[in-house]
């Protein structure tokens, strides 16, 4: 919002493209001119998702914009296609691959090469870590010359303060995310289980949507079983996550691949301790044993070791490793280097 703000300010007319939810009145509250996209985040179908390509169309050749900013995977493939058709310049946003590249499937197979099509026509693409930035180039999916990194998309330092330090009474462990399976969500009920077990006194906490028409979407009768039998205490959803990060000792996300997971940057903002996965994305927010811990992948005896060990932290290092992730919060993931780069990339396509 604050990059659209940036946008506004400099006497811009913005026009934002996406499916219409609860927070699309933001943008019209703050000046844009919005237009409703019927797009399935969920789907994988390529020939489906290719009806985007007409639907974008239709609406880029009538707003007639100097230049197209593209986020997320289909946007960037299939508005990429529709833009390059109308020769309008693009910026693209890589926020993270998800599993598709860790899989070979058909569908990964034609992601693929859909990318490497649709990524022949950007004038720009940011990348929000080095490691999807190599993977794109070593695979010959894009031209180096064009990339960028950006630090996610930022945290916003005045938003996401950090509290007068207070530990829980009952220390207590926060996992923020939609309820898909690449979260890592089964890893992590499998070591509050080992952790129960053993007798470890904590409160496991989860918030965020429940997601079952997700490809990898966890069925919501799995996830009352969990609520039911005790095994975590679930939050629902908010729109304001601070206060429960605030009250949290702890934030766990044992992802399995992240752009630069934007829970992180918030908790590390609020300087809170973190445990997360060692994978690209989550270990360019947390240095091991500096503001958090990194655990393996898929591996929940690994992860309740690391909990078990941050539960038994005294006061002075928890403090300690929140207060490193502010400081890493402030030096690497201001929001403003975010709008800097995007300023810079947008006044050099921007006609004089």
């Amino acid at each position: 919002m604050n990059f659209v703000k940036a946008l506004l300010a400099e006497g811009n007319e913005v026009h934002t493209i996406a499916p219409h939810d609860d927070y699309t009145h933001y943008l019209t509250e703050a000046g844009c001119l919005h237009y409703d996209l019927k797009m399935d985040s969920r789907g994988a179908n390529p020939i489906k998702d290719s009806l985007l390509i007409i639907e974008l169309f239709s609406i880029y050749r009538k707003i007639k914009p100097d230049v197209i900013l593209h986020y997320t995977v289909k946007p960037n493939v299939y508005g990429t296609i529709a833009a390059a058709i109308l020769r309008i310049p693009s910026i693209n946003n890589v926020c993270g691959l998800g599993t598709i590249f860790l899989r070979k499937t058909f569908v990964s197979f034609v992601a693929k090469s859909m990318y490497r099509l649709a990524f022949l026509f950007p004038k720009k693409v940011f990348f929000q870590n080095p490691d999807d930035r190599d993977l794109f180039v070593k695979r010959r999916l894009i031209r180096g010359e064009i990339t960028d990194l950006l630090p996610g998309s930022g945290i916003d330092l005045t938003h996401f303060i950090p509290g007068n330090y207070s530990r829980n009474k009952t220390f207590t462990f926060l996992l923020i995310s939609r309820l898909i399976t690449d979260k890592g969500i089964f890893e992590f009920i499998a070591a509050i289980r080992q952790l129960k077990a053993a007798g470890l006194n904590a409160k496991f906490q989860l918030l965020g949507a429940k997601d079952p028409k997700h490809k990898r979407g966890i069925k919501v009768a799995t996830i009352e079983e969990w609520i039911h039998s005790g095994t975590i205490e679930y939050l629902g959803t908010a729109k304001d996550v601070r206060p429960f990060i605030q009250n949290a000792d702890c934030i766990v996300l044992p992802s399995y691949r992240e752009g630069t997971p934007r829970t992180l940057l918030e908790a590390a903002s609020t300087a809170k301790p973190i445990i997360t996965t060692d994978v690209p994305g989550c270990h360019h927010v947390v240095k091991d044993n500096y503001n958090g811990m990194l655990c393996k992948l898929k591996d929940a005896d690994d992860l309740a070791s690391k909990m078990k060990t941050m539960a038994g932290l005294d006061d002075r290092a928890l403090k300690n490793l929140g207060d490193n992730g502010r400081k890493k919060a402030e030096s690497e993931f201001d929001e403003s280097i975010v709008i800097d780069k995007y300023l810079k990339a947008i006044h050099s396509l921007s006609p004089a």
